[in-house]
Order: C-alpha cells, then sequence, then structure tokens
C-alpha cells in the first residue's frame, strides 16, 4: 500500500491482491499504482480530473480508451474486476475504507472468474442471393419467377429465425452466456469461458457455424468479463 496520501483517485479495476509485484502500465497521464486493503488491490492513477476530461472530447477519447487498455494488460497477468470508465474516490482513505467493507465480496467475485475470458460472438444475418433477378418484360414469366422468389425470401428468413432459435438454445446449454440484441439485425451473444477451453471454443464455433448457414459467425478475442460481474 501507498505510504502517502493521495487525492482524486481515479480507479481502473479491483485484483486480488498480488504476492509478487506486477509489472503496472501507464494510465491516462502516470503509471497506475496498486493501494491494497483486506486482501483486494484498486489499481490506481491518481490526479485525474475528470472534470477537466469531460470539457475537452480528444481528452475524453484518449482517456476512455486509457481506461480499456489498462484494463485488458491487467487482465493479461491475473483476474481483474473491471469498473466503469469515470470510477474515482476523493481520497485514499475513502478507497481503503470502501476495499474493508466490501473486500469479501470482491474477493468471492474474483474466485468465479478466476482463469475466465468474456468472448464476443457475433451473428450477422446472410441475405438470399437475388442475382438472377427476372426481367420486367417477361409477362406473366416474370410475374411467376417475382412470386416464387418472394416465397423463397420467406422460406429463407424463416429457416434463418429458426437457425438462431436452435442454435441460441444450444449454446446457453453450454457455456455461461447473455445473448444481446443490438441496434440493426447483428446479434450478439457474450461467452464466459475457461481459458483452458480456447481450442474446444474454436472447434464448437466451426459446428456452430455449420448449423447456421444463414448466418455469419464472428468471434472475438479474449477480454476480461465485463458482462459478467
Amino acid at each position: 500500500m501507498l505510504s502517502v496520501e493521495l487525492y482524486n483517485l481515479y480507479v481502473y479495476a479491483f485484483i486480488q491482491t498480488p504476492v509478487v509485484d506486477l509489472n503496472l502500465p501507464l494510465g491516462i497521464s502516470n503509471i497506475v499504482v496498486l493501494i491494497s486493503k483486506s486482501g483486494v488491490s484498486a489499481l490506481v492513477e491518481p490526479a485525474i480530473s475528470l472534470e477537466s476530461l469531460q470539457n475537452n472530447d480528444e481528452s475524453l477519447i484518449k482517456a476512455v480508451l486509457s481506461h480499456d487498455r489498462v484494463i485488458y494488460e491487467v487482465f493479461r497477468h491475473t483476474t481483474v474486476l473491471p469498473l466503469r470508465f469515470g470510477t474515482s474516490f476523493a481520497s485514499q482513505e475513502s478507497l481503503l475504507n470502501h476495499l474493508e467493507t466490501h473486500a469479501e465480496e470482491y474477493l468471492e467475485k474474483l474466485c468465479q472468474i478466476k482463469d475466465k475470458n468474456q468472448y464476443i460472438l457475433k451473428f450477422i444475418p446472410r441475405t438470399l442471393d437475388e442475382t438472377n433477378t427476372p426481367s420486367a418484360s417477361a409477362g406473366k414469366e416474370y410475374l411467376l419467377a417475382k412470386k416464387q422468389r418472394y416465397q423463397a425470401q420467406q422460406n429463407f428468413y424463416t429457416a434463418q429465425i429458426t437457425e438462431w432459435e436452435n442454435i441460441a438454445q444450444t449454446i446457453t446449454q453450454i457455456h455461461e452466456s447473455k445473448i444481446v440484441q443490438k441496434e440493426g439485425k447483428e446479434t450478439r451473444i457474450y461467452l464466459l469461458v475457461s481459458s483452458q477451453n480456447e481450442s474446444l471454443l474454436t472447434a464448437q464455433l466451426l459446428a456452430w457455424q455449420e448449423a447456421c448457414p444463414r448466418w455469419e459467425l464472428q468471434l472475438g478475442e479474449p477480454l476480461p468479463p465485463y458482462d459478467f460481474i
């Protein structure tokens, strides 16, 4: 724990107090430090003025990116409880009191997500190939082809919905997960997966894609478990 009093403490995340020194990254402006109490440590950057950041768009964007970067860099070495951007404490005393009060809760959560990664699995809907659109001058053949194309579209989208419902049920039975319907047609499933099962997840992705030919599946990189704490 720091021996000096710090004010206006910006906090990135909580971790279990390490038994060996961590190589802590640069934060928004300064090197991040640890403040520890009751077995829990806060990743802290002192003397960050949130008010000044909010008054400058460029500085605010830089700060948001730095926030995510710091969490990710520490996550590569230990389990983290990431905090929302903008979390701060007025003084070291208030932070220490918070750590002492919530130590048991945070340690329990850290234990639950130990060695687990969050993955974002995107489902992007494909469209029916319409390259063979009939000519408008084809008369009755055109009307028949247009009707057939409409029915093919309906059949395609019905099958697409069925694929999604079946694969979502399959995935949620296998992994701890959360389904998020994004704006537009893209849908996401957040997965919480043990780091030991990364190769298994890759194999599962191939099987899921085969089961969903009317969707494009995209699996993101391992992330801290933002959505499971």
